[in-house]
């Protein structure tokens, strides 16, 4: 049978949607603050030379910027005022759940609870400034290191008051990018920063297509490659769709109590265990710190000669780092496959969901409370890891091995940006429907209210 939620669920239609009010504005003010964004996108820092920049950029291809510029929709490749986007801000937060995990005084700041968690949110907010201060500062330095290195000047009066202009504007624009997705998370709908980087992605998507169906038309790239590239876009949308919500249910039993007819019933619920309990962290991470030294070399050797044997190994630590290149997919594959393990264990720790259970009376069936179910998690948590560390290994590697070939929109077409863009979408559509159903509710609450009024009257 049914529950009632998923009755409900079955019954959302669109008049319900018309009458849902509350939903309606949250959507609205949801898409308000990503047109802000995308506007954003298009209001360069001041003392740039447009032109030139894309001259430059079009150089510094393959590397970490190209990489943030795809997240960034395109911000970094026009140096607008959110060309770092919300990355330094999500860098901050994993820098600072990972030390809720590992460094004590943060541990105990972590289960104080609401006030833990804004103290700890604070810190976050300083540690984004921080960071947004140093890489925009090394932005406009390399810029203007660009310039000597090749002969393209992207930047009008270069010196140390273009330096401060660019970086007090891209500390601006990260915060208020940072801003806004708490607004939109608190009065829109969805995750705010998820749905920002989705957008920025999101974005790119059209100039992608053009470039791909130029290229058939031409004949510059073969058209069963845009076929595959399609067939392959569509095949691991699917699976990433199933194994996002795929779980693994542990069953927990509460000790036997007495309900309201007097009998005595055991209760018993269900812990769910994702598969995939690391999430879009571990490609983020392993790109870009197999992408910045690429990216460093680029930036700094720009001019490099090719005759001059003292740059032989950073050319060969280049070729070697490009993307596509066997060692860069071996490397890239090994660090997935670290940070998926590593940021599990930071996410789900055995331990405390142990020292819960016990305290709340709960167990598993044919596991004895405290360490035994603390080491049964353990055991669980690694063999759903693993699976989850291959079907990532697999998400990020197929695309960059499939498409090596074709020259245009690398990062768009990368597993992280397929990721990135499936999983906040299915977030977004389960929330609109959480609304839906909660609107339901309350229909029929009043309705039942109504009813009852009726009868006493």
């Amino acid at each position: 049978m049914a529950s009632a939620a998923e009755q409900l669920a079955s019954g959302i239609s669109f008049s319900s949607f018309q009458k849902a009010t509350e939903l309606k504005k949250r959507l609205w003010f949801t898409l308000g603050a990503l047109v802000l964004f995308r506007f954003l996108s298009f209001v360069p820092i001041p003392g740039i030379d447009p032109r030139a920049l894309a001259q430059l950029f079009d150089t510094q291809r393959g590397g970490v910027l190209d990489f943030f510029n795809t997240f960034s929709g395109g911000s970094l490749e026009r140096m607008s005022i959110i060309a770092l986007g919300v990355m330094p801000y999500i860098t901050a937060a994993i820098v600072v759940q990972l030390g809720a995990a590992l460094h004590e005084p943060w541990k105990q700041l972590k289960k104080e609870g609401e006030s833990g968690r804004k103290k700890l949110n604070q810190y976050t907010r300083y540690l984004t400034v921080l960071l947004t201060t140093v890489q925009g500062y090394f932005i406009a330095t390399g810029l203007e290191g660009l310039a000597l290195n090749q002969g393209i000047s992207a930047v009008v009066e270069p010196g140390m008051l273009f330096r401060l202009t660019a970086t007090v504007s891209l500390v601006g624009g990260t915060l208020f990018l940072m801003w806004l997705g708490e607004q939109i998370t608190s009065r829109g709908i969805g995750n705010g920063v998820s749905l920002i980087i989705m957008a920025g992605i999101v974005a790119t998507m059209p100039t992608l297509i053009a470039q791909l169906l130029e290229g058939g038309r031409t004949g510059s790239i073969d058209p069963l490659i845009i076929f595959s590239v399609v067939l392959v876009l569509v095949g691991l949308t699917l699976i990433i769709c199933f194994v996002e919500r795929a779980q693994r249910r542990v069953l927990v039993n509460y000790p036997k109590r007495a309900n309201h007819k007097g009998m005595v019933q055991q209760e018993s619920s269900h812990l769910p265990m994702k598969i995939n309990t690391a999430g879009v962290i571990p490609p983020i991470f392993a790109s870009s710190i197999l992408l910045m030294p690429l990216t460093v070399l680029q930036m700094a050797g720009g001019g490099l000669d090719p005759n001059a044997s003292s740059n032989d190994i950073l050319i060969t630590i280049s070729t070697f780092l490009q993307r596509g290149a066997p060692l860069y997919l071996l490397l890239y594959g090994a660090g997935i496959a670290f940070f998926t393990f590593f940021y599990a264990a930071v996410q789900f720790n055995s331990e405390d969901v142990a020292d819960n259970l016990k305290r709340a009376g709960g167990f598993i069936p044919g596991i004895r409370p405290g360490k035994a179910t603390e080491q049964y998690f353990d055991y669980l948590l690694n063999r759903i890891t693993t699976v989850g560390m291959v079907y990532l290994v697999a998400i990020c590697l197929i695309p960059e091995v499939m498409f090596t070939q074709i020259s245009i929109g690398n990062a768009l077409l990368g597993g992280t940006s397929i990721l990135i863009v499936v999983n906040v979408t299915m977030d977004f559509v389960s929330q609109v429907q959480s609304h839906l159903i909660a609107h339901q509710y309350g229909d029929l609450i009043k309705k039942a209210k109504l009813k009852g009024g009726g009868r006493r009257r």
